[in-house]
Order: C-alpha cells, then structure tokens, then sequence
C-alpha cells in the first residue's frame, strides 16, 4: 500500500526511512482521533451488507488506491512494498524476548517469541502474503503483539515462498514446522498437547490445510486460528465482485498471487490449496475464523465456518465489518484493528490456559 523508499537519511529506534515516520505518525495521530470526530470528517463507505468502514481505515485505503499497484511489478518490488507497509503500519510496542536463531533440519529458519508470563502453550504462526510475499520479518510486530496479548510463545516460521517454491513446498515446510514444534515442546516448557495454530491470509490456508491432514493422528492442534482465510481457489463467492478493487486486497492480487503459486492451474481444485473442498472435516480441531467486511476473500471463509459447522467442528466466527484484509498489521494506526487482535489473543490465551508469572 505504501511507496517503496529509499535509504533512511537518518536512523530511528524502529529502523524506518524517514518518510516511513511521517506516514507512521501521521496514520497513527488519525488513528488517535475519537471515532465519532473522524466519522464527520471521512465520508462513510458503507458495503452491501450495511457494514461500514472504520474512518482510519477509509483514509487509510484513499491512500493505498494512489500507489503503485504491486501485482503490475516484479516479485521482487512487491515483497519490499509488503515489508514497508508492515514496518509503517503494524503496532511495534509489544515487549518479549526473542530467539532468531532456530533453525529447522532442512535449513527452514524460525524465531520463537517468549511473553513475560508464564504459560505451556505454543502457538505456531505461518504468516500471509499470498504464498509469495511476507517474511518473519515483515511479520514480527505481529508475532510480538500475539505473544504478548495471548500470554503464550510464538513459533514465527520462514517458509518457503513461490515463484522460487511453488505448491507443495509452502505446506511441506508447515508439515515439518508442526512436527519440529511437538518435538521441540519440552526444551521450550510448552505441552504439545496445547499447540495453537495461527495464521492469516495465505498462512491461514497452510493452517487449515494441516489441521485437515492432521485429523487421526494422535498428536493434533489444540485449535486453529484462521484470520480471513483463503480457502477456496476454484469458487465463486459475491464478495470477490464486490470488493474486488479493494486496494488492500484486490482480485487483480489474488490472480497474480494465485498464478505464481499454482503454475499448473488444475491444482486450484486440490483439498491441499482449497481445504473447502476436503471430503471429511470431522476430525478438524476447534476453530475461531475471523473475517473482514470489506474483503474479497469473506465469504468463503464464511462458507468454510459453516463447513465446518456441518461437521460437528466446533467454530466460532468472528465478523470484523468496519475492517479490511491484512488488518493483523495495521494495529499501529487503527484501534479497531487492534480491539480485533485482542479478541483473537483472547481467545487464544484461553484455548491455551496462559498463566501469569507469579
């Protein structure tokens, strides 16, 4: 969403270039506004279901609608562009210890995230970007702001990503982070029977695509998180049409995405990338689905929670209508987006039985 700057003239405690700070700051004083003020001021965008943008994140996408758009780019431009919008946007206040150093036996790398209480939960994060964009660290404020409010470590895992790594290789590296975690647990005073998974956008649909695999082993997640999910690549869902423009998430996007990290097209029909169309969810753990209202992608992950209702999986639905996809990083500049992490980090802390340090 934002402009890809050039090097800092100047060093900050938070590494941003200096027109990343004025964006920052200025994003984050709109932000700070009382929602009944900037109501006045932003001319309300309202979708066809009534909801209605928050006022931050209206001004937000007006800003986002006048810059390069990175799917007309090269992969490499794109993945700074991404990078940039987290480093401006994402809250980065959240203290924990970090461990960047773990590396996985086949050289995938990871960071593990240690809140200041005590708790024997994990939660392993697989982070968005549409398979092709997103990094660990693009995606740290997140990962912290999750392990601090949730009272629980996080595993942030490096995958692979396409065009280098196409399908299957992302959910292969999902596959080996989830066992490297369970084998893990007792170095880190986590119970394996307490594994969280967590992930949004594309890292969503390598959650839920693993918890489908996982159903009959005897070492499954406790529950998933999937935060507005990619679920099915072969659908036709109205909120594709109506918010296909959206400059936070476009379908124009997703395509591009889509093309690079699903080469052979008749792989979009595979439980593996459209966990919508397994045969059996019964065996699925817990699930929290949270979705955005002004999203293409809403309304599969609507269709995947009553999926999974039918199934007898317990779900829960979280619908955040004032907000837009990628909202896990944009809690610097909106409180509603960071009212929406909160609820997901409750839930969590509770699936998990997070304790206070005594």
């Amino acid at each position: 969403m934002t402009p890809i700057t050039a090097a800092s003239t100047g060093s900050g405690p938070a590494g941003l270039t200096v027109p990343e700070r004025i964006q920052r700051a200025v994003f984050t004083a709109l932000g700070r506004i009382p929602a009944t003020v900037l109501r006045r001021l932003v001319p309300p965008t309202v979708n066809s279901d009534g909801d209605v943008m928050e006022p931050e994140v209206a001004l937000l996408m007006r800003f986002a609608a006048g810059q390069p758009d990175f799917s007309d780019g090269s992969v490499a431009d794109a993945r700074a562009a991404m990078e940039t919008d987290c480093r401006v946007f994402a809250d980065r206040s959240a203290t924990v210890e970090v461990d960047s150093g773990i590396v996985l036996p086949s050289g995938i790398r990871a960071s593990l995230y240690r809140p200041a209480v005590r708790s024997s939960g994990l939660v392993l994060f697989l982070h968005g970007g549409g398979f092709v964009l997103g990094s660990r660290r693009a995606y740290d404020s997140p990962a912290r702001l999750i392990a601090a409010r949730a009272g629980v470590k996080v595993l942030s895992i490096e995958y692979r990503l396409a065009p280098e790594a196409p399908f299957p290789a992302p959910l292969d590296d999902a596959w080996e982070a989830w066992r490297f975690a369970v084998e893990r647990c007792p170095d880190w005073g986590v119970d394996p029977a307490r594994i969280v998974l967590l992930g949004d956008s594309a890292g969503a649909n390598l959650c839920a695509v693993l918890s489908n695999q996982l159903q009959g082993e005897d070492r499954r997640p406790r529950m998933q998180v999937l935060m507005y999910p990619v679920v099915d690549a072969v659908g036709d869902y109205r909120s594709r049409e109506e918010f296909a423009g959206n400059p936070a998430l476009s379908v124009k996007q997703i395509e591009w995405l889509s093309r690079l990290y699903l080469p052979n097209a008749t792989d979009r029909s595979d439980p593996r990338v459209s966990p919508i169309l397994a045969e059996d969810l019964s065996g699925v753990p817990a699930t929290l689905i949270t979705v955005a209202g002004f999203d293409p992608l809403r309304d599969e992950a609507i269709a995947y929670a009553k999926r999974l209702n039918d199934f007898g999986v317990p779900t829960r639905l979280f619908r955040e209508g004032g907000l837009v996809h990628g909202y896990l990083s944009m809690t610097q500049i909106s409180p509603a987006a960071r009212d929406a992490v909160d609820r997901v980090a409750a839930v969590i802390s509770r699936a998990v039985g997070a304790e206070r340090q005594r």
